[in-house]
């Protein structure tokens, strides 16, 4: 059997990691397909390095531009690879654009396709991430879901019992891995937290593109920065719309992109985790890191039900959001965030 994974930005490679371990130690033949989406050292390439995966046999080299004109090239750049490797399963991850883009051609082309982290769902249209989700779950063949209740939105929306297997979380499957090699970083502790730090990440553009809701999330943190460390590796985009907008950052630490295992040293000491990210919601829960999201919702329920974390649609509840947050005494675990999601993904993928 021969399977042919899709991963394009930094989200992606920490799902593609176990299941590539896992799919290897059963034999199956693997192709790895990058799309450049992210395509920078810090964005990409040392995820590689650092998750122990094998370096992309095929690059795209897509490179940015706007959500048609990057979806277009890497449609255009994929189809002959699709062509010419014919894999069993072209199996994508989670809901970047190259997830989407992907399983067009795979579909048309009549490759079966296999989506790892199927079923989630924000009910908000505007993201460009919730188009992709809907669209990729339409076309998929086999939907691999993280938790139960993204199996319970498919079988709402109409998808069969057959094409549905609850797998669980294979991002919990890397930050169990990653934890020893994470400590041993030292980032944190070079950064100067010392567990009363908030660690910082943003991105989504209804938060990064707005100037008076950047305004406000920045004044939140700036005033949070002069009682406790806030270290906020910000996203290339992001750290321009703050220099563009000339925002006073105060005491926040602005600092470049960092590896996985640096971001997962600053997270799992933090007293509190602020993002926009939907990884990070999952990997705060396993983690029993308190984590507000500034969102107005989150295609990830589960996070907020049985984790730890808690939805901040208004900025202006940031600092007390930060003051209140407290590590919960016992850490619940969703069901399947194991740290064998990855096998079962591989073993479901053979099976068929």
């Amino acid at each position: 059997m021969k399977l042919l994974h899709v991963v394009g930005a930094r989200p992606n490679f920490p799902k593609l990691a176990p299941v590539h371990r896992a799919a290897t130690r059963l034999g199956l033949v693997q192709t790895v397909v990058h799309t450049g989406q992210h395509y920078d050292d810090a964005m990409s390439a040392n995820f590689f390095r650092d998750l122990g995966i094998p370096a992309p046999d095929v690059n795209l080299e897509v490179g940015s531009g706007s959500h048609a004109s990057q979806t277009a090239r890497i449609m255009e750049r994929f189809e002959p690879v699709l062509i010419a490797e014919r894999p069993d399963w072209l199996v994508v991850y989670g809901d970047v654009n190259s997830t989407m883009a992907t399983a067009i051609v795979a579909a048309k082309l009549g490759v079966r396709i296999a989506h790892v982290e199927a079923g989630l769902r924000s009910g908000d249209r505007s993201m460009p991430e919730e188009i992709n989700r809907l669209v990729t779950d339409r076309l998929a063949n086999l939907l691999l879901t993280p938790s139960t209740d993204a199996s319970a939105t498919l079988r709402a929306e109409g998808e069969p019992d057959d094409e549905i297997e609850f797998v669980g979380n294979v991002m919990i499957d890397t930050l169990f891995t990653a934890l020893p090699n994470a400590e041993a970083t030292g980032y944190a502790r070079r950064m100067g937290a010392d567990g009363t730090h908030v660690a910082v990440t943003l991105h989504r553009p209804s938060n990064v593109d707005e100037p008076v809701r950047l305004a406000s999330i920045i004044s939140a943190l700036e005033q949070i920065s002069q009682t406790r460390p806030v270290i906020f590796p910000a996203h290339p985009r992001t750290r321009a719309r703050i220099a563009d907008m000339g925002l006073s950052t105060g005491h926040i630490q602005l600092v470049d992109p960092i590896a996985y295992h640096e971001m997962l040293d600053l997270v799992r000491g933090a007293h509190v985790v602020v993002t926009d990210s939907g990884g990070l919601q999952e990997e705060t829960t396993a983690l029993g890191v308190p984590c507000l999201t500034v969102r107005e919702n989150t295609e990830r329920p589960i996070t907020i039900t049985e984790g730890t974390n808690r939805l901040m649609p208004d900025p202006a509840q940031l600092v007390a959001g930060v003051e209140s947050a407290v590590r919960p005494t016992v850490r619940r675990s969703p069901e399947g965030w194991d740290g064998h999601a990855g096998e079962r993904v591989a073993l479901a993928l053979s099976r068929r």
